[in-house]
């Protein structure tokens, strides 16, 4: 089983070099840490940055440079700064290759819920429902389960959602799992994991073909 640090590293996996990235708030921000070595990827932060780095270490850290959950962060040489409408221009015209967001739920057939819970406030939408109505390719970061123990990985959504038919691939800690339009497939389970574990733990029906290979993990 992986922790969110694992799951960023085998989402790390998924970058192919030439991608401009947009990593959303929560584990997708810590796949900036993993970027595989021999590539090379421009990461996109909706409030106005390309060129986004790794974390900063302790006491290095610049409260001007931050990312769009308010976290700390470094660019890399040749990082840019713009306003909003630019970043969104960026958004919605397609010109990001791949999305990493995280997810409350996630439905067997690509539909994600990840802005609101009901009788929560909630601040607004964010760019979420840009992103996942723009983006070609979309991979959720989450947890399988909920603090209760419950599937987010559901046969249909109960929180309302942010985008319809649009997630391509999740990777949480316990398997890798593409959507399909026959329903998810699973690809891969975490080190340790069970196939018959995940398939408890998910409640969306899960399409299993021949041997699932174990994740690689650096």
């Amino acid at each position: 089983m992986l922790d969110k640090i694992g799951i960023a590293k085998r989402i790390a996996q998924e970058l192919k070099d030439g991608y401009f990235v947009n990593l959303g708030i929560g584990i997708p921000t810590l796949v900036a840490n993993y970027i595989p070595k021999g590539i090379n990827v421009e990461i996109q932060s909706e409030n106005g940055v390309l060129g986004m780095g790794p974390f900063p270490y302790e006491g290095e850290e610049d409260a001007d440079l931050i990312n769009a959950g308010k976290q700390t962060i470094t660019t890399l040489a040749g990082a840019s700064f713009f306003d909003s409408a630019m970043s969104f221009s960026m958004i919605r015209g397609k010109h990001v290759d791949l999305t990493i967001l995280g997810a409350m739920e996630v439905s067997e057939n690509g539909d994600i819920a990840n802005w609101k819970i009901p009788g929560k406030m909630v601040k607004g939408m964010g760019g979420a429902m840009d992103l996942v109505a723009s983006a070609e390719n979309i991979i959720v970061a989450m947890m399988h389960v909920n603090k209760k123990g419950e599937s987010k990985i559901l046969k249909k959504c109960s929180l309302p959602l942010t985008g319809v038919n649009c997630v391509k691939k999740i990777i949480t800690e316990l398997a890798v799992m593409e959507i399909t339009p026959n329903g998810i497939k699973l690809l891969e389970r975490a080190p340790g994991v069970s196939v018959k574990h995940i398939i408890g733990s998910t409640e969306a029906t899960l399409i299993i073909e021949g041997d699932i290979l174990e994740m690689v993990i650096d």
